[in-house]
């Protein structure tokens, strides 16, 4: 009877100490790097941007390329990167603003 008594608090206290360890946070970013500073727009098929995350801290810009020619990570610092989601978004207010 004792052992068990015994075991039961053990496997209490070890309980309590893993539910509060803190979990390793893992970054899952899509990009690894800081990407490219440009892409030719010609080759582009198709441009998706994702927003800092729990998964991932940074804000990611990925390509599209036609052709299956893959994928490429843009530079969200970079002025062509800038640029083009300037752009995106002054297209998507006017498009707003029209069907209003």
């Amino acid at each position: 009877m004792k052992s068990t008594a015994a075991f039961v608090v053990v496997a209490c206290v070890l309980m309590v100490h893993v539910q509060g360890q803190a979990r390793p946070s893992m970054r899952r970013c899509l990009c690894q790097g800081s990407g490219a500073n440009m892409v030719r727009l010609q080759r582009v098929e198709k441009i998706e941007v994702y927003p800092p995350s729990p998964s991932c801290e940074n804000v990611e810009i990925i390509v599209t390329l036609k052709n299956n020619a893959g994928l490429k990570c843009l530079n969200p610092e970079s002025r062509f990167a800038q640029n083009y989601i300037k752009k995106a978004i002054q297209k998507r207010n006017a498009r707003e603003t029209k069907h209003q």
